[in-house]
């Protein structure tokens, strides 16, 4: 099934797509509740067999399918695209040791989720603002301690996954190096639909997902990559995550950017690579992926930075 978010005009509601329509179910039903409960299954049967109401898709408005999941991780589960951010920085490509024991992530912000097709203001103060190519899993059982060969067995399904960025920000984070704050703070895409695992088997090769996922900015695009270029599994990332901790119901963990799906491993910059440039105001970043539909959203401008101190 596809779950969605929706508005469409009497408050926030949950329903699955079928088609060019919406079948919704009770109001105050969320997706984080059903994952919580257990009942996801139940209540898509409930939404095909009896719904609470129908809409077309063009009436509604999408939301982020998971508004405000308990816990949001991003992983870097594709070494080529730090491959790429080094080269682009004129840094050695030849990744130390510490990247093959072990798949990286940090915690990301679950409350700057904004909906496949909000507008996506600039960090404030930043000009160097990107986007991130990437698939999210959401976990549908909870647990720990997970073996990798079966971890995957704890997602529910995956949704696209923008993972914003202000680079200039992101500097001054790794320069203190205690882990990403404002560079990674302003806004994280979801969506448009939480597409169960049972949708996307056609896919999976070799026990393994090979979607395939775009990015493009102003209809150019910028890079197009599968699965199969991880190098660290979902199943490897979640037992990873898992070690001596609780992976709740609803939580989300992204792939990590698909290679070439940022601007930093293109950006044309002093020492940086070839494409145009950094995002700005007006910009069309869009997201898609088989099976899994498309994001499509506009940079606006950010605010101004408020000084700290007054002579700051």
């Amino acid at each position: 099934m596809k779950w969605v978010t929706y508005e469409a005009g009497d408050g926030v509601r949950t329903g699955v797509l079928d088609g060019g329509s919406v079948r919704g179910l009770a109001a105050g039903t969320t997706l984080e509740g059903l994952l919580t409960t257990g009942g996801l299954t139940e209540a898509g049967e409930d939404a095909w067999r009896a719904p609470a109401e129908v809409h077309e898709l063009a009436e509604v408005r999408l939301l982020a399918p998971l508004r405000r999941p308990p816990s949001v991780r991003d992983g870097l589960c594709f070494l080529d695209h730090l491959r790429g951010c080094y080269r682009a920085l004129g840094r050695d490509v030849e990744l130390a040791e510490v990247w093959s024991r072990s798949p990286a992530f940090y915690f990301a912000n679950a409350d700057a989720i904004v909906g496949p097709y909000d507008d996506v203001p600039i960090s404030p103060g930043s000009t160097m603002f990107d986007l991130e190519l990437e698939l999210g899993a959401v976990i549908g059982r909870g647990g720990r301690d997970l073996h990798p060969d079966r971890a995957e067995e704890h997602i529910a399904g995956f949704t696209l996954y923008n993972d914003w960025t202000a680079r200039d920000h992101q500097v001054v984070d790794m320069a203190q190096g205690i882990g990403m704050a404002k560079s990674k703070d302003s806004a994280i895409t979801l969506g448009p639909a939480l597409v169960t695992v049972d949708e996307l088997e056609p896919y999976r090769r070799d026990g393994r997902l090979m979607l395939e996922l775009s990015a493009t900015v102003n209809g150019e695009e910028l890079t197009r990559g599968t699965l199969a270029q991880m190098d660290w599994t979902f199943g490897e990332l979640l037992a990873y995550i898992s070690r001596g901790t609780d992976l709740t119901p609803g939580a989300v963990i992204g792939s990590g950017t698909v290679p070439g799906g940022c601007l930093l491993e293109h950006v044309d910059t002093p020492g940086l690579g070839d494409f145009k440039r950094w995002l700005r105001a007006g910009d069309v970043v869009s997201l898609s992926g088989v099976g899994l539909g498309e994001t499509r959203q506009t940079v606006t401008q950010g605010i101004d930075v408020i000084p700290l101190r007054a002579d700051g």
